[in-house]
């Protein structure tokens, strides 16, 4: 079997540059998948930042969002048999999807949408499930009713894109969602947002629709820069979930005073920590699934590169950095 992959150079960490790893041997858990395609998010380029800042002991593969075949399963597998059609988000403490062969824990993976391609299948799982646990996981918004409110900051980006149809599909909120183009306002009434405001201004923006609080807050980007503004908008026992890391200290007066709660979702915890609950991820994939394949969804596959190779995972990693994407870039294998 000849694997190929694109890893992170320990020798100058900014650079990628092509290995050939030896054949992984699954473990009681494992499948080995020949991945088709695999799509980038932050979280590629984050950890790539970090290698660059820590430096690295041997060559790192990124990719955590994948689509692919099962070649071979572990003795404990159960629900996969080899031929099958999967996708999945991964493991951030394995190597990852830039690669044409991995081994993924068959209980965070799901069977791939019989209705897409493999290109828009990788587009999927990561933020899928960062949206799906950050909605109803976290904020539990499927006890919401009609007269409350979910603003979404970054409502454009690759979760935003899922949180707003699932928001819609799974609760009975008011869905407003920031962005600030014309074509990514768009981008977000075409997936059910029912108001868009400007990220700049929302305190502002809101009050023009009359809105002073709203219910419940996923933020998408930037935590540190939309605190204050998140903080004045929550109503009193409201909730906020954010999947960005702070990086200066938040203060939570507000947060105090009106019993607010505070939730952060890393899609990762799961597999991370090997939690009792590990196979609701797998579960929530193969939802995600029937919601594409019923048509009550889309992909949010926004442009596909074709190749693994040094070139085509620097330019998809160009893509995310420059912070404008409307939905997902995939690299087809």
């Amino acid at each position: 079997m000849n694997i190929r992959a694109i890893a992170i150079n320990p020798e100058k960490p900014q650079q990628f540059i092509e290995i050939q790893p030896e054949k992984p041997t699954p473990g009681e858990y494992d499948l080995l998948v020949e991945v088709k395609a695999a799509s980038v998010n932050p979280v590629d380029t984050k950890v790539h930042k970090g290698a660059q800042k820590n430096g690295l002991q041997q060559p790192r593969i990124l990719g955590w969002d994948a689509s692919g075949v099962v070649l071979e399963t572990g003795s404990k597998v159960s629900g996969f048999k080899a031929g099958d059609e999967v996708y999945y988000a991964g493991d951030i403490t394995r190597p990852g999807s830039n690669s044409t062969h991995q081994l993924i824990d068959a209980r965070i993976v799901g069977h791939k949408p019989k209705s897409l391609d493999w290109a828009a299948a990788a587009a999927i799982p990561l933020t899928a499930l960062t949206a799906w646990e950050g909605l109803f996981e976290r904020l539990n918004l499927q006890q919401a009713t009609a007269d409350q409110t979910l603003l979404i900051v970054g409502g454009a980006g690759g979760v935003g894109s899922l949180a707003i149809p699932f928001a819609k599909l799974h609760s009975k909120v008011k869905i407003i969602a920031t962005a600030s183009r014309p074509d990514s306002a768009q981008w977000c009434r075409d997936r059910g947002a029912d108001l868009i405001v400007n990220y700049q201004d929302m305190v502002g923006e809101l009050e023009k629709e009359g809105i002073k609080q709203v219910d419940y807050i996923f933020c998408l980007n930037d935590t540190d820069g939309h605190w204050q503004a998140m903080s004045q908008l929550i109503a009193p026992q409201g909730h906020i979930c954010t999947i960005v890391e702070n990086e200066h200290p938040l203060s939570m007066d507000q947060l105090k005073l009106k019993s607010a709660a505070l939730h952060f979702e890393f899609m990762y915890t799961r597999s991370m920590y090997t939690t009792p609950d590990i196979a609701r991820q797998g579960e929530i994939l193969d939802e995600v699934a029937g919601l594409l394949d019923a048509g009550k969804i889309t992909t949010t596959l926004n442009e596909t590169l074709q190749g693994l190779s040094v070139e085509t995972l620097n330019e998809a990693h160009k893509r995310v950095l420059e912070g404008h994407m409307r939905g997902k870039v995939v690299i087809a294998y």
